[in-house]
């Protein structure tokens, strides 16, 4: 089944297909993403095409190379695409026509559906090697990681725009409203840390800052904290234990206990609990 689509997605292809190019050195690469009411990828992002053949191509699932890909959500190869048996042949006019012969195609995977396909070729009838395959499955992992995360920024964003549509209404945030957004701040601090892309990572960075004050309002002063130190405390804040919060942030709980007592020599405080709290006050978490 394909996951949903979002307007972020097209830009993320985008980014994948020129990755792909430099990871594969395959002179032809392209893809596309599965559209919000279809079972298919339209393809949309190229690089080394010489026509414009598949241009705007939408291949429907369980067809061709591609639609196989989706259907199953596992990376194919043919040698020679049109004279390959082991696929539909609907596409073949517009693989011909870019003279394409050998393809590659692997599937970007976000949560558990297919979003889009990437692509690679070649215009002779060789075998596309497993490093290459492995290669553009890496590529795809990375993009569907990414947009995973994207999408979490999203709904995050998207509840804090309803509490502030709460707040303009002048209605208290229930408790159980405020420990939501306790968790995702602490969720999203714990993700931020995986993110290569400086970019990306900035902007988690941002939403996390906004998640820790709601409110909008601004900390009395500069957060002594170093990230880290704020990555262990919102997870003990939603309630983590030592080995727990370890094991989500990928390290030891005595390195937990480190970054704590950190924490409480710089606010001043002598417990878990005394911590958070000043950190809450202080507006540096939620």
């Amino acid at each position: 089944m394909a996951a949903p689509y979002a307007p972020t997605d097209r830009e993320a292809f985008q980014t994948a297909v020129g990755r792909l190019r430099r990871a594969t050195g395959l002179p032809v690469v392209f893809g596309g993403v599965v559209g919000p009411r279809s079972l298919g990828v339209t393809l949309t992002e190229f690089s080394g095409t010489l026509t414009g053949a598949l241009r705007g191509l939408v291949v429907s699932a369980g067809t061709g190379l591609g639609g196989r890909v989706i259907t199953t959500a596992r990376p194919g190869t043919v040698d020679d695409y049109a004279a390959d048996p082991r696929i539909s042949h609907e596409y073949d006019k517009p693989v011909i026509a870019e003279g394409l012969r050998a393809i590659a195609a692997v599937p970007v995977a976000v949560d558990g559906g297919v979003s889009g396909v990437l692509y690679g070729g070649i215009r002779e009838p060789l075998s596309i090697s497993d490093r290459v395959v492995d290669a553009m499955t890496q590529v795809a992992a990375r993009v569907g990681f990414e947009l995973t995360v994207r999408r979490e920024v999203e709904r995050r964003l998207a509840e804090m725009e309803t509490a502030a549509i709460t707040r303009a209404a002048r209605e208290s945030p229930s408790a159980g409203e405020w420990e939501a957004v306790r968790h995702a701040h602490a969720q999203l601090r714990a993700i931020t840390q995986d993110v290569a892309d400086a970019g990306l990572r900035a902007r988690l960075q941002d939403v996390c800052d906004r998640l820790a004050r709601p409110d909008g309002r601004t900390p009395e002063r500069p957060s002594p904290l170093s990230p880290r130190e704020l990555d262990v405390l919102a997870l003990v804040a939603v309630g983590c234990g030592n080995a727990e919060t370890g094991e989500r942030l990928g390290i030891r709980p005595e390195t937990v206990k480190s970054y704590l007592r950190n924490a409480m020599r710089k606010l001043g405080t002598h417990t878990r609990m005394e911590t958070v709290i000043a950190a809450r006050r202080s507006g540096f978490l939620p």
